[in-house]
């Protein structure tokens, strides 16, 4: 195997933490992949990986010289590049949050595949935090603000978010007028995975911002159940507008509390910057902003 072969082995490994699931990327035998490691350690006389019987993980040396190759590995894809066209192609592993891809990405599909035909991607649903680079995977789609990582976020779109209630329920605990009714009210908790706390209602306010956590009968960490709780009446809850957007229309949800609605938030891709950006990468990052930019309820982001 040549250096350059073998920098971007080495990189692999670093990326998937496995010789194994390396070496099944870059379809090797395993027993190549060691091979080839310890040849370029004893060239240049350093310790680049630690070996422990369920992870591989960089030493400091391996760190840097995984720094480095990378630059090296995208100077030259880069250079390539500009003399030849680059077809998008490959595997593409995306991690999305269910309802989000449903509404707003798989029906622009068929279109992405016909200008793109040569690109296969495997689509996973989860709500979970993920680690992209020992999991295989190229991109996440998450909604909402997002915690601190060494990921780069590209934000694509800005949701709006409503207040609503059945007609059933405010029939029986009365339409709250004012933030401070909300005391004598439920709602239905959607609490998150990680922390296990319920997320609070949120209102903007003349005098910024206000949060609310009335009681709950039902909490839950899924949207599908959080959804179906609101609609069975359980309590006042705020969700984006697509999510409820038919409910409203056929009168089954009531939107409230318009002069304070909660923020907007956030909907990002999510990709390690420790990863070359691929063409076929790029070109689904560009196709979902721009299928988001195309449904009602979602503003484009400004910065």
């Amino acid at each position: 195997m040549d250096r350059f072969a073998a920098m971007q082995l080495f990189v692999r490994i670093v990326e998937r933490r496995s010789f194994t699931a390396a070496a099944n990327d870059m379809e090797i035998p395993r027993s190549t992949a060691t091979k080839v490691i310890a040849e370029m350690e004893a060239r240049l006389g350093v310790r680049l990986l630690q070996r422990t019987t369920r992870v591989v993980r960089p030493t400091l040396d391996g760190e840097l010289f995984h720094q480095r190759c990378m630059r090296i590995l995208d100077d030259v894809d880069d250079a390539e590049g500009s003399f030849r066209g680059v077809v998008p192609k490959g595997l593409l592993r995306v991690e999305v949050q269910g309802t989000l891809a449903r509404h707003f990405l798989l029906p622009g599909l068929p279109a992405f595949f016909a200008q793109y035909p040569q690109i296969q991607l495997v689509m996973s649903e989860s709500d979970r935090w993920v680690d992209l680079v020992e999991e295989g995977i190229d991109c996440v789609l998450r909604y909402g603000p997002l915690r601190d990582s060494e990921l780069v976020a590209r934000r694509v779109a800005m949701l709006e978010r409503l207040t609503c209630a059945t007609p059933e329920y405010l029939q029986r605990f009365g339409m709250p007028v004012q933030l401070d009714a909300l005391h004598e009210h439920r709602m239905v908790g959607l609490r998150s995975i990680t922390t296990g706390v319920v997320t609070p209602l949120e209102f903007q306010t003349a005098q910024g911002l206000r949060t609310f956590t009335p009681p709950s009968l039902l909490s839950v960490t899924g949207t599908e159940s959080y959804l179906a709780g609101i609609r069975l009446g359980l309590g006042i809850a705020q969700v984006p507008r697509f999510h409820v957007a038919q409910d409203l229309q056929q009168g089954t949800l009531v939107e409230i509390l318009r002069d304070t609605p909660p923020p907007s938030n956030p909907v990002s891709l999510l990709y390690s910057r420790a990863r070359q950006l691929s063409p076929r990468l790029r070109v689904f990052l560009d196709w979902a902003a721009g299928e988001f930019a195309k449904h009602a309820g979602v503003a484009q982001p400004t910065g």
